[in-house]
């Protein structure tokens, strides 16, 4: 491998410093370093040299799905008619994948609502939490929704479905005509982009194959980041480098909240094979239940919340004493915080989307996308931290804003303890680099991805800005 010499940069504040990278790592910092003919020399410029960033969870496939499918939902789509021209302007002849739908377009979807806009071609429409599906009849007819028993699927008081599916991605995908995963290149391409060197993929529930599907995807380069798989069977333990297994997730789900004794077997049965859980909550009724099973099965070391949506300030304490860190996505205040002034019961707010009261508390907190469900870009949601703002301008919890410094620790902890110690640029560290276009604090002071010109993964450069 090539050695690698970035010469004038900063780190971590202190400027005019040269990084030599050999062998996939950081092996020595100073000034004027020397080279050999074989180095790569990079002038650095005096930009801040930081980790590469994580994402602590993303689901890859759905959104490299999501770059290919037809908006439904705000700001492009607002209306019934709006959601009519978009569905009729789908290319091809076959099924219609459409994404990012709210509500406030168009009422709850069900198949009766969606054959008024478009009942020609089979159509399937996801709700922008990710949480339900809604087809159109000829979608339903061609999934045999009539005789469907999976749980998920919505029926009406005479036991006709209503065209919606809840929480039942993988049971869907096998019912629709056979596809592979999508490719993930480009996704790979713009998480490099944006500075990113390691994800955590949080998809529950993931097959064998699709397991497989994505670990593939890193070994032919396609997906160039360090990968950590939530949503893996407890037997999966992949051959491939930077490719690992993490907490199991489990989706506690609000349309249909679990038998409380069927939640404890399952985070039983996931601790005694050796794993620690990674629990989906939202509702502040699916964190209080899972606090009371965790009271009875226990926590194990590297259980986690996801999301954390709503997290009561009276649980912030039993948060700290159990270490169980906290997975959280700001950048849906970016993305509709506007929709959450408007919906959100008034004394929920300042329970949303916490964060400085979480780190104030001594709870680990971890900062990540949840894309396609939330915005990818790492800086958006870095400044949506900081700054709590939502479209409209207006704040949302201004008393849960983080400094610049704390956000971008936020995404420089290991993808195997979210929350823990951010990592830093020294010697022996994996060389996952990011090289920005000025100073740190600078950048921090309005942060966005256009300042990333470079990044390294293992001391291979992954992206370099033209």
């Amino acid at each position: 491998m090539t050695e690698v010499v970035l010469r004038n940069v900063e780190v971590e504040g202190v400027p005019g410093l040269d990084v030599l990278v050999r062998s996939g790592v950081i092996a020595r910092l100073g000034r004027e370093l020397e080279s050999s003919e074989r180095c790569d020399i990079v002038d650095g410029k005096g930009g801040a040299l930081i980790p590469g960033l994580h994402d602590h969870h993303i689901h890859l496939h759905a959104l490299a799905a999501d770059r290919v499918s037809i908006r439904c939902g705000p700001p492009d789509v607002t209306s019934p008619d709006d959601l009519a021209r978009a569905l009729g302007s789908a290319a091809g002849e076959g099924w219609i994948r459409g994404v990012g739908y709210f509500e406030s377009v168009a009422g709850m979807l069900d198949s009766e609502v969606l054959d008024r806009l478009h009942a020609r071609r089979p159509v399937r429409i996801q709700h922008r939490s990710g949480a339900m599906w809604a087809l159109n009849s000829e979608a339903a007819r061609l999934a045999r929704l009539d005789t469907a028993d999976h749980p998920g699927v919505e029926r009406d008081g005479t036991g006709r479905p209503t065209g919606r599916i809840w929480r039942a991605d993988t049971w869907l995908r096998e019912r629709l005509p056979a596809a592979s995963p999508p490719r993930l290149d480009a996704i790979g391409a713009e998480l490099a982009r944006f500075g990113i060197t390691g994800v955590t993929d949080a998809t529950p529930d993931l097959t064998p194959t699709t397991a497989a599907a994505l670990v593939d995807s890193h070994v032919s380069g396609a997906l160039p980041q360090r990968l950590h798989l939530l949503g893996a069977p407890h037997h999966l333990t992949p051959s491939a480098p930077d490719c690992t297994v993490g907490p199991y997730k489990i989706v506690i789900a609000d349309s249909a909240l679990p038998d409380i004794d069927d939640l404890a077997s399952t985070i039983r049965r996931a601790h005694a094979a050796g794993r620690a859980v990674a629990v989906h909550c939202v509702s502040r009724e699916a964190f209080v239940i899972l606090l009371a099973v965790l009271d009875e099965v226990g926590s194990r070391s590297g259980d986690r919340i996801e999301h954390g949506a709503l997290v009561p300030a009276e649980s912030i304490d039993d948060l700290r004493r159990r270490g169980i860190p906290v997975v959280t996505q700001p950048g849906f205040l970016a993305a509709r915080g506007d929709a959450y002034l408007r919906d959100v019961d008034a004394a929920d707010l300042p329970d949303l989307y916490r964060c400085r009261s979480l780190i104030d508390g001594g709870v680990p907190v971890a900062l990540s996308s949840d894309a396609p469900y939330g915005p990818v870009d790492p800086w958006q949601v870095m400044a949506a931290a900081i700054t709590r703002r939502c479209p409209t301008g207006d704040i949302v919890g201004a008393v849960e804003r983080i400094s610049p410094a704390d956000a971008l620790d936020r995404y420089l902890a290991p993808l195997d303890d979210p929350g823990g110690s951010a990592r830093h640029v020294t010697t022996g560290a994996e060389a996952d680099l990011v090289l920005l276009d000025g100073p740190l604090a600078d950048v921090l002071g309005e942060p966005d991805a256009s300042r990333v010109r470079a990044t390294w993964i293992g001391g291979r450069c992954v992206y370099t800005m033209t």
